[in-house]
């Protein structure tokens, strides 16, 4: 199959799937909660920011938090709150060109500072590697798949995921042809290479990621796996709120005890 040329590649997904916004709005303090700031460093030289918030006890693991593909860390505060009132310690980090992390994103480097990122979250004081816990956001749904093979955790949570790039290119965009987008962050391909237990979450009216790329996820997944539709939410599942924070916490306490 014809490809674009690898500058050509980087210039459509800068175009039609990031937007960072560099501005830091909101801290963990603002909602009260205790963190420490960090600085992790990426194999190829970039900076990314980080946030390390403590989880509440009992402690059910250590969460690495892959957020989607606007804002940055900051509008992610809301939701490691609710993870951090479930029992996971919460490290949040920035892609490269995301907040206050230096470079720009591209597939790989967001790869890699993924990579980066686990390996700053395991070097964090008295942590267990065996309750490592992935939750991958939309784009960061495919990104922490893709660590996840690489790496297997405890679990993996794949919340408002996309089956690739290509696909939910010509949902949103039905007038380009599928040969000018980037079979990139191919996640139905590789799902069936994960080999950890798996969770989706998804809106039944996300109009961003609709819930048939849930639903063809978990049909090309390995058990053990589950389904958990949000009725009546969109692309955001954090606006659930005690629920949203109910139903992982309820499925993580089934996986350790």
């Amino acid at each position: 199959m014809r490809t674009l040329p690898d500058a050509s590649t980087r210039l459509v997904l800068r175009t039609l799937l990031y937007f960072p916004s560099r501005t830091v709005t909101r801290t963990p303090a603002d909602a009260g909660l205790v963190s420490r700031e960090l600085t992790v460093e990426s194999e190829d030289g970039e900076c990314l920011s980080a946030w390390w918030v403590p989880g509440r006890p009992p402690l059910l693991g250590h969460l690495l938090f892959c957020h989607g593909n606007g804002g940055n860390i900051g509008d992610r505060v809301h939701t490691a709150a609710l993870l951090s009132a479930a029992g996971f310690d919460v490290m949040l980090f920035d892609y490269r060109g995301y907040g206050n992390s230096t470079g720009r994103p591209d597939e790989p480097g967001t790869y890699g500072d993924a990579r980066a990122a686990r390996a700053a979250l395991l070097a964090q004081p008295e942590i267990d590697p065996a309750r490592i816990f992935l939750l991958g956001e939309s784009l960061g749904g495919a990104i922490a798949l893709h660590l996840a093979i690489e790496a297997p955790p405890r679990a993996l949570i794949l919340q408002s995921t996309f089956t690739s790039i290509r696909d939910i290119a010509r949902y949103h965009y039905p007038l380009i042809p599928s040969l000018l987008v980037p079979d990139a962050y191919p996640s139905l391909r590789r799902v069936g290479g994960l080999r950890a237990p798996l969770l989706l979450l998804h809106g039944d009216h996300d109009d961003t990621v609709p819930l048939a790329h849930a639903r063809a996820l978990f049909n090309a997944a390995p058990e053990p796996k589950r389904l958990h539709v949000f009725f009546g939410l969109g692309h955001d599942l954090a606006v659930a709120g005690a629920k949203y924070r109910k139903t992982i916490d309820e499925w993580a306490r089934e996986l350790i005890h």
